[in-house]
């Protein structure tokens, strides 16, 4: 159940940061309340893992993801382009999700 919330979590963070982009520095209404409710679901969501998951691993996990995710969103969205070193730097990000997911002795199950 701990990981359902986190990944909850990290939804409700891309689709408030993907509104934040909208928001125009919080002059639009819409944009702006998305943002605001999803960040504050997100952090709801991000606090239930962390009874009983090591705080450490769950950022890192939520950070990466949805940074992960982001990325692909301003990409293909926003048409931000994303050089080499951008690309590396994603993949070494998921490298670091699927080391820590699959031989981190720090997680509990």
């Amino acid at each position: 159940m701990n990981y359902l919330y986190l990944g909850i979590a990290i939804l409700f963070e891309v689709v408030a940061t993907t509104a934040l982009k909208q928001t125009d520095g919080f002059t639009r209404l819409v944009p702006s309340l998305l943002a605001v409710t999803g960040y504050a679901f997100a952090f709801y969501f991000l606090s239930l893992p962390m009874r009983t998951l090591p705080v450490g691993i769950i950022y890192a996990l939520w950070s990466g993801i949805g940074m992960v995710f982001i990325a692909g969103i301003g990409w293909v969205l926003f048409h931000q382009s994303l050089d080499l070193a951008a690309i590396v730097g994603i993949a070494l990000i998921i490298s670091g999700v699927v080391v820590l997911n699959l031989f981190s002795k720090t997680l509990v199950h």
